[in-house]
C-alpha cells in the first residue's frame, strides 16, 4: 500500500472525524476537538494519505517542555498492519529526537494487546495504570513511555 505522511490541513477535517467515528463508534472525539486540536501551536497533527487523497489513519501529538505525548492516534481497518501506525509513530519519535525531547508517552487499552504489542516493538515500557480512564467501556489505561535518549 503506498502513502505518504503530510501534516494534517483544515481540509482533513471531515474525513479525519469520519475515521475517528469507526475507529471509536464508543467515544469519538467531535470534529470540533479535532478542529480546536489542529490549531493548539503545542500540537502536531500528521496524516497518512493514499496516492487517491483518502485518509488511511491519522496522529495527534504535544510536546511540553522535554516531554511529548500522543493525544490521539488510528488507522482505518482496512489499512491496518501496512506499517502506518508505525511511520507515523517514527514521524513522533523524529520530531521528538530533533526538538530535545527526553521521553513521549501514550496510554493504551488492555484489551488493545495488537497496539500495545506495536508500542512495545517500538520501544514502549509500561509505566503505571489510570483507573476507568476509558468511560465505553470502562477500562484502565496502561501508560507507556519511550525514553528517546536511550533510542536509536
Amino acid at each position: 500500500m503506498n502513502y505518504q505522511i503530510v501534516p494534517m490541513t483544515a481540509a482533513h477535517l471531515d474525513a479525519v472525524a469520519d475515521l475517528e467515528k469507526i475507529c471509536f463508534p464508543e467515544d469519538p472525539w467531535s470534529r470540533r476537538i479535532f478542529e480546536e486540536t489542529l490549531s493548539n501551536e503545542n500540537t502536531t497533527s500528521l496524516l497518512a494519505l493514499a496516492e487517491d487523497g483518502k485518509v488511511l489513519g491519522y496522529l495527534f501529538f504535544s510536546a511540553v517542555l522535554d516531554e511529548g505525548g500522543v493525544d490521539n492516534i488510528a488507522v482505518a481497518p482496512a489499512a491496518r498492519r501496512q506499517g502506518i501506525a508505525s511511520a507515523l509513530l517514527e514521524e513522533f519519535h523524529r520530531y521528538g529526537r530533533e526538538h530535545g525531547l527526553a521521553s513521549l508517552f501514550l496510554e493504551v487499552r488492555p484489551s488493545n494487546t495488537g497496539a500495545a504489542a506495536l508500542y512495545e516493538k517500538l520501544g514502549y515500557r509500561e509505566v503505571g495504570r489510570r483507573k476507568n480512564y476509558y468511560l465505553d467501556p470502562k477500562e484502565d489505561a496502561i501508560m507507556m513511555k519511550l525514553e528517546l535518549t536511550t533510542c536509536t
